[in-house]
């Protein structure tokens, strides 16, 4: 699905999804080359999920897109200064990209390296610092770490 329209699977599907992944990379300022037209097919098919760089090279390899991992990390990075995807960082070595831009947070799954979103209004953040002159908050990150509780 890309703009709310699902893709039928052929060919002319296929073309109109190129077509909405070429208008996306223009309109947030990005020249629609291979590799970003390719991984752009694959990150946004209208269904918003949470990516690693190595999920999508892995993705990118099966279906037949020659792309190397510093290439699909340096896109991911491309796509989020642009604003088509979100970073969340999990820990100091692992960070998720996130095709959903809005306001949100996430539970991570420990034991499955999994994020999933939490509902809309379900936190609330109170009692932030004054930010440093010059600076302004652009969005605040919660993420609750959970894994299978323990059977007593």
């Amino acid at each position: 699905m890309m703009n709310g329209r699902p893709f039928d699977g052929t060919r002319a599907g296929t073309l109109k999804r190129e077509r909405d992944v070429t208008e996306l990379l223009r309109g947030a300022g990005l020249r629609p080359t291979r590799q970003r037209l390719s991984l752009g097919a694959l990150l946004f098919d209208g269904v918003d999920r949470h990516v690693t760089a190595e999920m999508l090279h892995e993705q990118a390899i099966r279906a037949s897109v020659p792309v190397s991992l510093a290439t699909v990390y340096n896109t991911l990075h491309q796509f989020t200064h642009a604003g088509l995807l979100r970073e969340v960082a999990v820990d100091g070595a692992k960070s998720y990209f996130d095709t959903n831009t809005r306001d949100h947070h996430h539970f991570y799954l420990e034991d499955e390296n999994r994020l999933i979103d939490i509902a809309g209004g379900s936190i609330a953040v109170t009692g932030l610092p004054d930010t440093p002159e010059g600076t302004e908050i652009t969005h605040i990150d919660v993420v609750v770490r959970v894994k299978q509780a323990r059977k007593r």
